[in-house]
């Protein structure tokens, strides 16, 4: 497992960026923020396309920039690679050759062309040209083409922004197969938190130019929640459970809480997502509500016990209620007014509630909304 060390100063215009951080680059590390935060910037620095930036970059304990010791790897030699938002393929060359040409500039190769062409998903495609291929394939040959180069760390910069949902999702899929199976360390770019909410481990947030979070995906979703000053994301409980049954008379897919607790969404297909298997989902803040008893004739399937740990006033009408359900923290919008007719207080006991159809995940499409 290697690191990424960084400690650079960019400036250009009227913007400026700064990072210091050190990075474990194992699995699939997201970097979300706006439009003009620095996260495609970032990439480049990376990538040693950025040559006045001032600092240094470590990755694997080698230095690919030190501007102090006027050291400065060229991108060719970083062993790095990077996929655009477009393809950038050769569009005088064919799928096949495409991809061959990637190969052959590696100058000790160990993948198997056939093996990476099954991987993404691209056999029936070889003979095509670029401009005879839609927008999902591109990037399916784009992604085919970075890992041939077999580089040490793969930057994805919005790879999926051209692309429809159902595109994405596939895609989303493939990115999380090609990393567990050839274990190729990945900086995912995005301005969309729900895309890197399903993908990657841990999450580094960037606003105007600076770093303000980074660690456990989950966790630090939950502290933006609470970012009033950057205001960044839709509030919601970020979470990933186990798969405990799949009901298909109730069309509902039951997910494991705890040892006594179950969530319900919308039926899941078995065989993409069996028994025990790994789940990622959230739910929006304003799509759970809270109750001061439990309710026994009710439409709603998701209703549990918890315990009021923080109340934040968000403006003059909103409150950020935490609510503690066994060891998972959920987080409820409601207006100022139902907080004071229910008179909920911190280390109140309640009882949260929502649909099954608030829990959203990429297996569901129509449930995978943007922020």
């Amino acid at each position: 497992m290697a690191n990424l060390t960084l400690d650079i100063i960019h400036q250009h215009s009227n913007f400026t960026l700064t990072v210091k951080q050190q990075l474990s680059t194992q699995g699939i590390i997201g970097i979300f923020g706006h439009s003009g935060s620095g996260k495609s910037t970032l990439l480049r620095i990376i990538a040693g396309l950025e040559t006045n930036s001032v600092g240094s970059v470590i990755f694997a304990d080698k230095a690919l920039q030190n501007t102090s010791q006027s050291l400065f790897v060229s991108p060719e030699q970083r062993n790095i690679g990077l996929v655009f938002q477009n393809s950038r393929l050769f569009p005088h060359l064919t799928v096949a050759d495409n991809l061959k040409f990637a190969q052959q500039r590696c100058k000790s190769a160990t993948l198997s062309l056939t093996e990476i062409i099954e991987l993404t998903q691209l056999s029936s495609l070889l003979s095509q040209l670029p401009a005879q291929l839609s927008g999902g394939e591109q990037q399916r040959v784009a992604l085919a083409r970075a890992i041939l180069a077999e580089p040490k760390l793969l930057l994805l910069d919005e790879p999926l922004s051209a692309l429809d949902q159902h595109h994405k999702i596939n895609l989303l899929a493939l990115l999380k197969t090609i990393q567990q199976q050839l274990k190729i360390p990945m900086l995912y770019v995005s301005h969309s938190l729900a895309e890197l909410q399903q993908i990657s481990a841990q999450l580094l947030i960037l606003s105007h130019g600076e770093v303000i979070d980074f660690g456990n995906t989950h966790q630090v979703i939950h502290r933006l929640n609470h970012d009033k000053d950057h205001a960044l994301i839709n509030q919601q409980t970020s979470l990933s459970l186990l798969i405990k049954q799949h009901h298909s008379q109730q069309a509902l897919t039951q997910l494991s809480l705890s040892k006594q607790q179950s969530l319900y969404l919308p039926l899941l297909d078995e065989n993409q997502h069996p028994l025990g298997s790994q789940l990622r989902c959230f739910i929006f803040a304003n799509d759970i509500s809270i109750t001061l008893h439990e309710p026994s004739e009710s439409s709603i399937v998701n209703h549990l016990p918890g315990i009021i740990t923080q109340l934040s006033k968000q403006s003059t009408h909103s409150v950020l209620v935490t609510v503690q359900c066994a060891e998972q923290a959920f987080f409820v919008l409601i207006s100022q007014r139902s907080q004071q007719k229910l008179s909920l207080q911190k280390n109140d006991q309640v009882f949260i509630q929502f649909k099954a159809s608030a829990i959203r995940t990429l297996a569901h499409n129509h449930h995978f909304i943007e922020e």
